[in-house]
């Protein structure tokens, strides 16, 4: 396996390895933090979520055949200073995720559930970023994407991107209903993504 690949390896792992991890250490808590899809919700809420679920556990597989089986041509794409930065930005992106999940602490979930005790996070990385979870998710899987880039690697990466941002929508507009004005207040100050995003 050549440096570049091992390194895709590497942050594969750490990202998905943080996620299972953050879902088993809140399941010995009594917490079922995979919420997509499930519970009663809007239909609308539903589809976006079933689709985030079918599309994430897609990507990754794709994930797996981009670094294992699908060798790269001679574009742009495959040089290793592209590859590199897109490893790099995976890395980025891994950080952004694991800090987030820190910062959530036993409030972690995946999804809309009107039935889970949460408390809405402010400090930490969550005061430069309403959503710095799934700003992470983007930049693992953009990383990835420019590090491994495929057809259908950049065609999931696309797909899972949007879907993220519609799931933040969704969230968006749930989260009032549960935070009452201390969330409004929050979403004025704190921008979605990062900066003024």
């Amino acid at each position: 396996m050549d440096p570049l690949n091992m390194l895709g390896f590497i942050v594969l792992i750490l990202f998905y390895g943080s996620y299972l991890c953050k879902q088993v250490l809140l399941k010995r808590k009594g917490i079922d933090t995979n919420r997509l899809g499930r519970g009663n919700k809007p239909a609308r809420t539903f589809i976006i979520e079933t689709a985030l679920k079918l599309a994430t556990f897609s990507l990754a597989a794709v994930q797996i055949i981009s670094l294992f089986v699908i060798k790269g041509g001679d574009s742009l794409l495959t040089q290793p200073a592209i590859r590199f930065a897109g490893i790099s930005i995976g890395f980025l992106g891994t950080g952004v995720f694991i800090t987030a999940m820190a910062c959530m602490k036993s409030s972690w979930r995946a999804g809309v559930d009107t039935t889970q005790n949460t408390v809405l996070i402010k400090n930490g990385i969550y005061r430069i970023s309403r959503n710095p979870a799934f700003l992470g998710f983007d930049l693992f899987y953009i990383g990835f994407g420019l590090a491994f880039s495929n057809p259908l690697q950049i065609m999931f990466t696309l797909l899972c991107v949007v879907i993220l941002h519609l799931q933040i929508l969704e969230e968006e507009r749930f989260l009032p209903a549960v935070f009452g004005m201390a969330y409004e207040e929050y979403k004025q100050v704190t921008p979605r993504y990062l900066f003024f995003f």
